[in-house]
């Protein structure tokens, strides 16, 4: 059995979606501000909680690559955001505008999952490559394939590459080092396994 870390699957497209949708939050969260500030009688505090979290998730976009601790960061900026979402639909419905209400609850509730998914993705991610097959990480567990769906699996020059019999190439950054003798015999052994 071998076990190698890897950058998980969908890391890539959901690191590269992440400024975009802290953007869409932070327009959000002004659109809610213009709409606390015309009530009759506004909620000053609930206009700044919408102020400091639009203007903090616009700007993070354009912070995040001098963070050390990015993950992190970005982990507590979406329990915030999930928080402002959430307090913002009680207090539209408390106001009876259910629309917007009802529409700040599934903001919540998307951002949530975003946020759950992004904190599954930021940890460390394995694939393990048994007898019966190789199981990769996905967002809520792992996905198993076995041998009998793959044409070819091959680690070279630090990739894993998985060419499936479907015509689907999955291939994977492997964050170990090894060596070209340790190479040569996990090739080995998936060249054993395919046949």
């Amino acid at each position: 059995m071998y076990k190698f870390r890897i950058l998980h699957p969908n890391a890539i497209t959901k690191l590269r979606m992440q400024p975009v949708m802290h953007g869409m939050i932070g327009i959000l969260f002004l659109f809610n501000l213009i709409g606390v500030y015309k009530m009759e009688h506004p909620n000053w505090l609930m206009a700044l909680l919408f102020i400091a979290l639009g203007t903090a998730s616009l700007a993070f976009p354009f912070m995040m690559r001098k963070m050390r601790k990015m993950s992190e960061t970005n982990s507590v900026l979406r329990l915030l955001q999930v928080f402002t979402l959430f307090s913002g639909s009680l207090f539209f419905l408390s106001h009876m505008q259910p629309i917007i209400g009802g529409t700040l609850l599934l903001a919540g509730l998307g951002v949530a999952y975003t946020g759950y998914a992004e904190y599954r993705i930021m940890q460390p991610a394995y694939a393990r490559i048994e007898d019966s097959g190789i199981s990769l990480p996905t967002v809520f567990g792992e996905k198993h394939y076995r041998w009998n769906e793959m044409n070819n699996v091959i680690l070279r020059n630090d990739l894993l590459t998985l060419d499936f019999r479907t015509n689907k190439v999955l291939q994977l950054e492997v964050l170990d080092e090894y060596s070209p003798a340790q190479t040569a015999d996990i090739n080995a052994y998936f060249q054993s396994r395919l046949t």
